[in-house]
Parts: C-alpha cells; sequence; structure tokens
C-alpha cells in the first residue's frame, strides 16, 4: 500500500458543525487529506489521525472528550433515562453463580451478589459445605476496571495460577496462589495473552505461552508477534523461565501448550488465525532429552486435542467432515486415523472426556444437544433439556463420575445442575431468581429465506400476547462471523427489553457456526456480502409478517456484529429506526494493522492479499461506504479507549465520518467508555449504565412508549 499526505485542513476541534432538532451541537472533526493506494485504487482517508492511541495523542483525547460531552447531554436529558437504569438496577440485582468445576478433592465457583463489579472465587469441600472466598477481584481497584482474568490449578489442587486483566485489555499478568494457606507467591508472569498454563504433575512448574514485551507506548496497539512457549519453574523469576519452543521463521504463529492428563506427553497446539486450522505438535516428558514432534505439521484442517489413553490421542476435527466428527491417532502409528465419532448432521461444537466418556455438544437448529459416547465411539445416551435453550459446563477429568452443567434461554434464567456421569441423572443445585415472571414471555424459532434463497433459522422472544399489527418496538441482534453460533441463552437486559414491550430477534447468520464449516465458508472473505443480505432479509420477514416497521425497528451488534450493523446502515438506511454498532470493524482496508487484526485476515481476507478481496472488502467497508447528503438512521456508536481488540479508532473514524455525511435532524453520535476494553471483565455498574444509555436512546428514537412498572412510571 502506497500513502500519499496532500494537505491539512485546519479546523477548530470545537466548533459547532450545525443544529439538530434536539438543539445539540456536533463538534467539528479536523480533516486531513490521506491517500492510500490499493492496487491502483486510490482511497481517501480523511480521518486517518484518529487512529493515533488516546493515551498519545492529545488531539484525539480532546476529540473524544468533546464527543462525549455531546453525547452524554444529550442521553441524560431523554425521557425514562433515570426509570430504565432504576429498573434495570433492579432487574440486574440477583445471586449470579456460574457452573461449579471440581479441582482434584475441591469445589470452586465463580458468585456475584447481584451488583458487584466483579465476580468472587470461591471453595467448598463438599458440594453442600460451606463456600469459603479465595479470591475478591473487587479488592483490586476503586473503580472494578481489574478483573479475574484466568484460572489454572496443579493437578493436585494444591497451587491456583490466576490472570489478572486490568481495564478490559487482553494482556493478563499471572499470580500464583499457593491453596493450603490461599496465600499468594512471589511468582509474576506478564505479557500473556490468547494462551494458558499447563502444569506439570509433580508441581514443579508449568509451561506457558507469552509475547515479547512490546515497546513502551505500543502496549495497546501491538501486532503481537513471536509468540513463544517458555517454562516457569515455581518460585523463580520471569527472566530466569527457559524457552521451550519458538518459530522465528514464522513470527504470526501462536503456541498453546497442554500437559496431557496422564502426565507423559507436552502438547502444543499451533495457531495462526481465527480460522479452525491448526497444526499439532507433541513431546514425551517420560524420556529424557525428548525431541519435538511434529504430528500435523499443516494449517488444512482442524485438530482439537480431546485427551490421550497411552500413545492413542483423541481430537475433533473437520477432516473430510464439515460438520465435525471425532478421530483417534496413535503416535506410534501416525500416519493412521481411526474414526471414533462419524460426523452427525447436526455441527458438532466441542467434545470432552469425563468418567471415561466422551461427552459431544452438537448444536441442532442453533440449539444445545449433548450426547454421550464411549471411548470406542458407542452412542450412551443423550441430556434432555426443558425446552429451547443453550446448555454450558459438562467439565471434568477422565476419572471424574460427576460434572456441572446450565441451561438458560432468553425467559429462562441460568439453572445449575449436577450430573451424574454414571446414571445419567441432573440434579437442580441452584436456579437464579430474577424479579420477573418467565411465564409472561414466550420463545420461538422460524425460518426465513435470505437474498438468494437460503434458509436462515432466528429465534424471536417476547411477552405473550403480542399484537401483530407492524408497530412493535424490535430489536434485531446479531453476529454472522468467525464460526461463532449464537444461541439462545439468558440476558438481563434483553429480558428488560422484552418487559418494555419490545420484540427481539435473532437470526443465525452466514458466517456463524450453526450448521458447520459449509455454513461458516458461504459467510467469509469474498462471501461476507451474504451475512448482510441474511440480516436485511431478517429485517425485511420481521417487517413483511407485521411484528414491526422500518421506524420501529432497531438493529444491534458487537465486534464482528459491529460491522454488520455498520454494513447494513450503509447499504439500507431506509430500513431501520435505530442502529447500535458496538465496538465494531468499520475500517475493512485497514483491520489487519492494529493489534488482533491480523489474525481476522482468515474471515475477512485482506486490502493487500489481492484485488479480488479488496474489492469485496471495500464495497461494504462501513467508514468507506458512508455518502454525503444521506439520511443515515439515528445512530449510537459505542466503543471504549482502552480496547486493544478492535482498536477505537475503527468507532472513531466511522463516527466522524457518519457525522460529516449524514444530512437531517436524526442524532449520530459516539460514546466512549474510558478504562474499558472490548467488553471482558467490565465490571457491572459500566454495563448497567451502557445498556440503560442504549436502551434510552432506542425508546426515544423508535417512539417507543416503554411499560414501566407502576412505581415508577
Amino acid at each position: 500500500m502506497k500513502r500519499l499526505v496532500l494537505i491539512a485542513v485546519v479546523a477548530g476541534l470545537l466548533c459547532p458543525a450545525g443544529l439538530v432538532a434536539q438543539q445539540f451541537k456536533y463538534p467539528e472533526t479536523p480533516t486531513v487529506e490521506v491517500i492510500d493506494d490499493y492496487h491502483g485504487v486510490k482511497v481517501l482517508d480523511r480521518f486517518q489521525w484518529l487512529e493515533n492511541d488516546v493515551r498519545e495523542s492529545t488531539e484525539v483525547r480532546d476529540w473524544v472528550t468533546a464527543q462525549n460531552e455531546v453525547t452524554f447531554g444529550y442521553l441524560e436529558s431523554l425521557r425514562h433515562r433515570k426509570e430504565i437504569e432504576e429498573r434495570l438496577t433492579e432487574l440486574w440485582n440477583y445471586e449470579k453463580f456460574n457452573t461449579p468445576f471440581r479441582v482434584h478433592d475441591k469445589y470452586y465457583f465463580t458468585k456475584n451478589d447481584g451488583l458487584q463489579n466483579q465476580n468472587v472465587l470461591y471453595r467448598m469441600d463438599t458440594l453442600d459445605s460451606e463456600p469459603v472466598m479465595v479470591l475478591d477481584p473487587n479488592t483490586w481497584s476503586d473503580d472494578g476496571t481489574i478483573a479475574l482474568g484466568g484460572l489454572s490449578f496443579s493437578d493436585d489442587g494444591r497451587y491456583m495460577a490466576f490472570g489478572i486483566q486490568d481495564g478490559g485489555s487482553d494482556w493478563r499478568t499471572w499470580s500464583i496462589m499457593d491453596t493450603e494457606t490461599d496465600e499468594l507467591m512471589a511468582d509474576e508472569l506478564k505479557w500473556l495473552k490468547f494462551g494458558g498454563i499447563a502444569w506439570l504433575p509433580d508441581n514443579s512448574g508449568f509451561y506457558y505461552s507469552r509475547f515479547p514485551a512490546p515497546e513502551e507506548g505500543e502496549e495497546f496497539q501491538s501486532t503481537n508477534l513471536n509468540n513463544k512457549i517458555y517454562f516457569h519453574k515455581l518460585g523463580d523469576s520471569q527472566d530466569d523461565d527457559q524457552l521451550i519452543h519458538e518459530d522465528t521463521g514464522n513470527p504470526e504463529w501462536g503456541f498453546v501448550p497442554i500437559v496431557s492428563e496422564d502426565g507423559d506427553y507436552l502438547v502444543i497446539n499451533v495457531w495462526k488465525g481465527t480460522d479452525d486450522r491448526n497444526q499439532f505438535y507433541y513431546k514425551s516428558l517420560t524420556e529424557d532429552d525428548a525431541e519435538l514432534v511434529r504430528m500435523i505439521d499443516d494449517f488444512e484442517n482442524e485438530y482439537s486435542y480431546i485427551g490421550n489413553y497411552g500413545t492413542k490421542f483423541f481430537f475433533k476435527t473437520d477432516l473430510e467432515a464439515p460438520n465435525g466428527r471425532v478421530i483417534a491417532i496413535d503416535v506410534n502409528d501416525p500416519e493412521t486415523m481411526t474414526e471414533v465419532i462419524p460426523e452427525a448432521e447436526e455441527a458438532l461444537m466441542g467434545v470432552g472426556l469425563v468418567n471415561h466418556t466422551l461427552v459431544a455438544r452438537y448444536l441442532k437448529d442453533a440449539k444445545t444437544q449433548i450426547k454421550m459416547f464411549d471411548r470406542e465411539g458407542e452412542f450412551v445416551r443423550e441430556v434432555e433439556f426443558p425446552g429451547i435453550g443453550t446448555a454450558g459446563g459438562f467439565g471434568g477429568e477422565k476419572d471424574h463420575e460427576e460434572t456441572f452443567y446450565s441451561f438458560s434461554s432468553f425467559a429462562t434464567p441460568p439453572s445449575i445442575y449436577h450430573y451424574d456421569m454414571k446414571t445419567g441423572e441432573s440434579s437442580l443445585i441452584r436456579q437464579a431468581e430474577v424479579d420477573f415472571d418467565p411465564e409472561n414471555y414466550e420463545v420461538k424459532q422460524v425460518f426465513y429465506e435470505s437474498k438468494d434463497g437460503t434458509r436462515v433459522p432466528m429465534f424471536i422472544a417476547h411477552k405473550k400476547g403480542l399484537e401483530l399489527n407492524g408497530k412493535n418496538p424490535t430489536l434485531l441482534y446479531g453476529y454472522g462471523g468467525f464460526n461463532i453460533s449464537l444461541t439462545p441463552g439468558f440476558s438481563v437486559t434483553r429480558l428488560q427489553w422484552m418487559e418494555m414491550g419490545g420484540v427481539f430477534a435473532m437470526p443465525n447468520l452466514r458466517g456463524g457456526g450453526e450448521y458447520g464449516q459449509n455454513w461458516h465458508e458461504a459467510g467469509k472473505k469474498i462471501n461476507k456480502q451474504n451475512v448482510f443480505d441474511d440480516f436485511i432479509a431478517a429485517a425485511e420477514w420481521l417487517i413483511d409478517n407485521k411484528y414491526t416497521s422500518p421506524e420501529n425497528l432497531g438493529i444491534q451488534g458487537g465486534s464482528n456484529g459491529g460491522l454488520l450493523v455498520g454494513a447494513c446502515m450503509t447499504q439500507r438506511p431506509d430500513l431501520y429506526g435505530a442502529c447500535l454498532p458496538a465496538v465494531g470493524v468499520m475500517d475493512m482496508l485497514k483491520f489487519q494493522n492494529w493489534t488482533a487484526g491480523r489474525y481476522w485476515v482468515d474471515d475477512y481476507g485482506a486490502s493487500t492479499n489481492s484485488k479480488e478481496e479488496f474489492d469485496a472488502l471495500y464495497a461494504y467497508s462501513p467508514y468507506h461506504n458512508l455518502q454525503d447528503g444521506t439520511s443515515y438512521p439515528p445512530t449510537l456508536v459505542t466503543t471504549a479507549d482502552t480496547d486493544d481488540r478492535v482498536v477505537p479508532g475503527h468507532s472513531f473514524k466511522f463516527a466522524a465520518r457518519l457525522q460529516q455525511a449524514h444530512k437531517g435532524d436524526n442524532p449520530v453520535m459516539i460514546r466512549i467508555e474510558t478504562r474499558a476494553g472490548h467488553g471482558s471483565g467490565k465490571p457491572t455498574s459500566m454495563r448497567i449504565e451502557e445498556a440503560a444509555d442504549q436502551w434510552t436512546f432506542l425508546v426515544k428514537n423508535l417512539g417507543m412508549e416503554p411499560e414501566l412498572p407502576d412505581d415508577q412510571e
């Protein structure tokens, strides 16, 4: 890519750019005439300067302040804002338990009393004993922005490694606790990201992967190259850790170490992007000076390690099975693969090994199915669930005779079950008590046709007795990418939307993993337009079937879903009454230049790869497809200043260009959270405030009269 800077246009950062009907003024954003050259095509990028890190650039920091002053001033002036936040706080204020897990002879779980900013880690000797608090991240910061970012226990449970996440960053700093005394050890490991910790059975230490320390000032925009595996001896300084593996010829590759449950092997998962394609290495830990063996050394297929019995390794793979299957490979005869569980009609999402049983998780039309097989592949049983919903959990080890899982749906709060692996009996141990009546709501699944005739499923949830009059305020939420599946789970914010009288709709767009690898492939790279067509068709179906109308329809999505909203609002601005793009990938020509963006080339392609991929990206890139003089729907862009996954420059540039291009009275603005990242680790207080702002924005701009509790009307 060639770059030519022509001239700088001097503009006062805080000068008014014009009045809208709500009587507020947008800050005027300076422009710099920058032209990029892609395969001979000249592309103007006037807001390139907004890519700069807010921590390093006074100009960007001032712009953020000016935009937030306008946005929060507008939001705080809106009717119902106070009532919506109060009711959301009431709904949110219930005890939240995560699914417990067993470590040796103890049980661990996290819990939130209701409005705590971060979940607290507890331990129990038995399932009916009094829990003991182990870690309380709420004590780590005054504003709740430091979170627990991962756990890894030694085999006997004596030592616990835990990650600390600061301000929503993907970086983790890891510490070690002695669980017999609950005292912290001196060990500290920094610059870990996208990896795990794998303990040796004798507790002498563990393997982990890390990146080199970035240059000062580049912590949040580093592209994270040269991942390496180290061994950390318990009690040593990180500076003394032993380098175990690196690949200097392939700096883009990442490595995840795993120690087999029997302690005999170091297993290395090698990855380089977001696609489920990986290499697989192993090394004997029982032989002195054993060499690292590259059993699978291409990136053609997925090989997700499940476990081993001696030299026989089990994998989930999509080799000759786009919906997934389970195979076994003996390291003494690596050329021979034995099929254990054949491909099914449903997409195989994951497999665990508990009680010497293969626990397989499938999706059937985006609803959870759990099937169990013995290690020879013979079917044992299927777990029955109470209706349309999502189940998660089923973790454990080979000799565990029990496991745990949770189940929830749009109108069903999470319930946690103990599952007896020998008898197949599920026992309810906890059920969330939320201040609403599930019997007042209904959830259904419909199917509609996309532009090219593809049959797409969609979940719809709302209060019972809904009148199909074409006037219902409706929120359409989507994602459609990276082989990620959207399933019907519980959300307090969505519950409030339905309680206020709104309809919630969630289609399972191509690009996701709901129907296996073929469904994913149909929505990636040069096929990405299929995702937007699926979403637009969902909106049209809701309108045609009298659920709503364009002026009553809001759309929402985050991350890749933010891209979805940005692309669809630029392609069909007439179809929506309000848009909520969150932490979105908005500049599709340059996303690969920042932080984790280089991994996404698997799903998006790259403007620099080929003219064909450039043409596809340029055709839908939200930032580049905003047209001057267009009346865009009311839009509230949301992002965070410390997002090092999708850097906030994407949203900054999109919002600036949107305000420049937009014609009309509809508000088009950006809400920028401080001390927050892509979403992970965000404190409860921030989550409630952000959701209340989004709902208030929709209520105002969809012309909604929200149904609120009597004492708040």
